[in-house]
């Protein structure tokens, strides 16, 4: 009940108590940094306060949860970004930094998005994809004859789509007329 309160759009508070413990106060229970990084990934949006004075401290637990993340796993952030990045603080360019970072990683997760899809949309048009589903159709149908209750109680082929079915029909005579050529050449 405390993951749908936590999506529901409101801002979680999370307390970091001197004791380094960080208290959910919608879920009224103590948690860890790891499931700060889950709630992240889960786009829960989330500020954590300093307990005695009530200071927003969201930006030093989600660098440490960066910390946590390189130190313990497959390193993200390469070296020489690292560098670059702390060579930047006391330079008259940095107010500009955060403005760009943010910028490059909405501009980085769009063209993810729009390659997510592309990719998709190309796996449905393709007609070797067709074909697949068309022989596990056949597959299904061969086994259903063979092998009674392997279908589990389906007992005819999905009909294939008309498109599918132009597009073999196209292939066919393509390679009809390549075989023709190359009867022609052997000649």
């Amino acid at each position: 009940m405390a993951e749908a309160a936590e999506k529901s759009g409101d801002t979680v508070i999370i307390k970091k108590y001197a004791n380094r413990r960080l208290y959910n106060t919608r879920s009224s229970s103590y948690i860890t940094l790891e499931h700060l990084a889950k709630m992240t990934r889960d786009n829960v949006d989330y500020k954590v306060l300093d307990a005695k004075t009530g200071t927003d401290i969201t930006h030093q637990i989600l660098t440490q949860i960066i910390m946590e993340e390189e130190s313990s796993g497959e390193q993200m952030l390469p070296v020489s970004f690292l560098r670059q990045l702390i060579s930047m603080y006391g330079n008259s360019m940095q107010s500009l930094i955060p403005h760009y970072l943010e910028a490059s990683m909405e501009n980085f997760r769009a063209n993810q998005a729009k390659l997510h899809k592309a990719f998709e949309d190309s796996l449905g048009n393709n007609p070797l994809a067709r074909l697949a589903e068309q022989n596990m159709a056949m597959f299904k149908a061969a086994a259903a004859a063979f092998m009674p209750g392997a279908d589990k109680g389906e007992t005819t082929p999905p009909p294939a789509p008309p498109a599918a079915n132009d597009e073999l029909a196209a292939l066919r005579e393509q390679m009809a007329e390549i075989q023709k050529k190359l009867d022609g050449l052997g000649r």
